[in-house]
C-alpha cells in the first residue's frame, strides 16, 4: 500500500506536480461537487478535504486583472451577463459566483447570496500561499498578466501553466517557468510511443491531458510510460471514481484531477497503487 506522495526528490522548490513518483490528488476549479467552482470557497472546501493541489482556470479581463474562472462570459456560473474580456474588474467583482452553485439539480442553491466572488488569481495564490496549482490560461492575451501576478506571487515554482492554445504557452517555455505540453505534443509523444520510438528531449515538464482526444481513448499506460521517458509526469481529468483514479496510478499515471477529492485521497489510502 502506498501511503502520502513523497516530496519532489529534485528540489525543495520543485513543486509536488513535477515529482513522477507522487500520486497527488489535484482538485478541478476547487471542490467543485461541493462548492462553487473557481472560487475561494471552493478552493477551501478542497483543501479540507486534503486536495494536494489545485487546477484552475484564468481569463483577463478589460484593464488586464487575471481572475480565476472558467468560461468566456459570467453568464454561467454568476448573477450577472457579460464577457469577461468586455470589463474592468471592478465592474464585476461584486458578481455573486455562488448564485448558480447547486448539487440537488436545482433543489437548493446554498451559497447564493453568502458573498462567494470571482477571485483573482492574486487572491488564490495568496490565501494558498504553498499549494502547487494548474493555471489554465483560456486565452493567450491572459499569458502578460498571468506571467505578471505569478512571478509577484513568489508562485513560479509551484505553477504549472496550461492551455489548448498553444499561443498562450510561448511566453511560457523558458526556465523557471514550468509549462505542460501542447495538445500537439501529447500527440507527437504518443504517435513515437505508438511505433516504438523513443521520446524527444521535451520543452514541456509535464502532461495534462482527459481521458480521451476527439472520444478516441488514450493508451495511458503506453503515453504515461513514454512521458516517464522525459522525465515528464502525466496529470488527467476529470476523474471522479474512484475505481478509475486507481487504474490510472497503476498505468504509471501521477496526479488525478477530481472534483470529489476526499473520494480520491480515500481510494488512494485504501488502494494498492504500485
Amino acid at each position: 500500500m502506498r501511503g502520502a506522495p513523497q516530496a519532489a526528490a529534485v528540489s525543495g522548490a520543485t513543486s509536488l506536480l513535477l515529482d513522477l513518483e507522487a500520486h497527488p490528488v489535484i482538485a478541478h476549479r476547487g471542490a467543485s461537487a461541493f462548492a462553487p467552482e473557481n472560487t475561494l470557497v471552493g478552493f477551501e472546501r478542497a483543501a479540507a478535504f486534503g486536495a494536494e493541489a489545485f487546477e484552475l482556470d484564468v481569463h483577463v479581463s478589460a484593464d488586464d486583472v487575471p481572475v480565476v474562472i472558467h468560461d468566456s462570459t459570467l453568464d454561467r456560473t454568476t448573477d450577472r451577463r457579460g464577457a469577461v474580456a468586455s470589463m474592468p474588474y471592478e465592474a464585476f467583482r461584486d458578481a455573486d459566483a455562488g448564485a448558480r452553485f447547486t448539487s440537488d439539480r436545482g433543489a437548493t442553491f446554498p451559497f447564493k447570496g453568502r458573498g462567494v466572488r470571482v477571485p483573482t488569481l492574486s487572491d488564490v495564490l495568496g490565501m494558498f500561499p504553498d499549494t502547487p496549482c494548474i493555471v489554465e490560461l483560456k486565452t493567450p492575451r491572459a499569458a502578460p498578466a498571468v506571467r505578471r501576478v505569478v512571478a509577484a506571487a513568489g508562485a513560479v515554482a509551484r505553477c504549472i501553466l496550461a492551455s489548448f492554445d498553444e499561443r498562450a504557452l510561448a511566453p511560457f517555455d523558458a526556465p523557471p517557468w514550468i509549462r505542460s505540453a501542447t495538445r500537439a505534443e501529447t500527440l507527437s509523444l504518443v504517435s513515437r510511443a505508438l511505433v516504438g520510438r523513443a521520446p524527444r528531449p521535451a520543452r514541456y515538464r509535464a502532461l495534462t491531458i482527459p481521458t480521451r482526444f476527439n472520444a478516441i481513448p488514450i493508451p495511458m499506460r503506453m503515453l504515461a510510460g513514454a512521458a516517464r521517458g522525459v522525465g515528464c509526469p502525466t496529470h488527467v481529468w476529470v476523474i471522479d471514481s474512484p475505481e478509475l483514479s486507481l487504474t490510472l496510478w497503476e498505468q504509471g499515471v501521477c496526479g488525478v484531477i477530481t472534483n470529489r477529492p476526499g473520494a480520491m485521497l480515500a481510494a488512494r489510502e485504501a488502494g494498492r497503487v504500485a
